[in-house]
């Protein structure tokens, strides 16, 4: 699983909209993420960025996505929260400096609860 970061830097007082639009996200983009090999994304605000995270199977998975007519339509609904700079979007892939996985991260995949997993650790990214 390849982990991808990136910001996202909102206009000035839109992330309530955009939280309210996020908090209602639509069935076929879930499904055309997952399409594109998107395991996951969770977003983190700090008003007026927004930090996303996400696990993708493939190096590609982003750029599917973006290139498809699902994201074309979901991305109409947020580009006036969005700031723009130079016709793009304010955004920027993070670079992980620090990762920390433990014990219990395999305890929780593991498949009959209670099993121990493997011992975790950190390195540095």
């Amino acid at each position: 699983m390849i982990r991808r970061p990136f910001a996202l830097r909102l206009k000035p007082g839109s992330f309530p909209e955009y939280k309210q639009r996020r908090d209602n996200i639509w069935p076929e983009f879930v499904e055309e993420s997952e399409r594109s090999g998107i395991a996951s994304m969770i977003s983190f605000e700090s008003d007026p960025t927004i930090f996303i995270y996400s696990e993708i199977q493939a190096e590609k998975a982003w750029e599917k996505l973006w290139e498809s007519d699902v994201h074309y339509r979901w991305a109409e609904l947020f580009e006036h929260l969005i700031d723009i700079v130079d016709g793009k979007p304010a955004a920027g892939e993070l670079r992980v400096i620090f990762h920390l996985e433990t014990g219990q991260n395999a305890q929780l995949l593991a498949a009959p609860a209670g099993v121990p997993g493997s011992q975790g650790g950190w390195k540095p990214e």
